[in-house]
């Protein structure tokens, strides 16, 4: 059984038991929170899809920790010219684990 979520402009294709990474969450560590935009849903060979979402369907998931990303360097140049400009950036996430996915 999986599903196809949507959250902070993503899809994520989950299970149960997956951990993953989505843009930050206002919710406490080891709290509950539920996905309830559901795009796409397959349990034992059944197929629903949603226009735009399933109705009924979320995804429960248990937040693990807050945190960000790695460093990413943007460095822009012109050839035969003194410009050069270097900037960093990085991005808050949620860490979350699939506790299950109800229909």
């Amino acid at each position: 059984m999986y599903a196809v979520i949507r959250t902070g402009g993503k899809q994520y294709r989950v299970e149960e038991g997956d951990i993953l990474r989505v843009e930050r969450l206002n919710v406490e560590p080891k709290n509950i929170f539920s996905f309830d935009q559901v795009l796409f849903l397959e349990k034992d060979g059944d197929v629903s899809v949603g226009r735009p979402v399933v109705s009924g369907a979320s995804v429960e998931a248990e937040v693990i920790r807050h945190a960000r990303s790695k460093k990413i360097v943007i460095f822009k140049s012109r050839r035969m010219k003194t410009y050069r400009r270097t900037q960093g950036h990085r991005q808050d996430f949620t860490e979350v684990r699939i506790k299950g996915i109800k229909v």
